[in-house]
């Protein structure tokens, strides 16, 4: 692991910290991260791909039977009156 030593910038009203280049595309970080506070260390990673993993948790509900609607259909007034089913 290397150590990297760097000071904080005055952001507006907050602070930021600079990240070199090299270590931004080292790690892969896009244009947003994740920020994490464990015990007295502040973990920076790379955010998560949104709704990553879902279409695997979709069909492991499927095979389980557990793929079905918890509520029916109600129609609201809108729909009812301006669509033709």
């Amino acid at each position: 692991m290397h150590t990297l030593t760097t000071r904080f910038v005055r952001v507006g009203n907050s602070r930021g910290l600079r990240i070199p280049k090299a270590v931004i595309e080292q790690l892969g970080f896009g244009s947003e991260v994740e920020i994490a506070v464990l015990e007295d260390s502040l973990v920076i990673r790379p955010a998560g791909r949104r709704r990553s993993g879902w279409e695997q948790k979709f069909l492991e509900m499927a095979a389980h039977g557990d793929d079905s609607l918890l509520d029916g259909h109600t129609a609201t007034e809108w729909e009812k009156d301006d669509w033709e089913w």
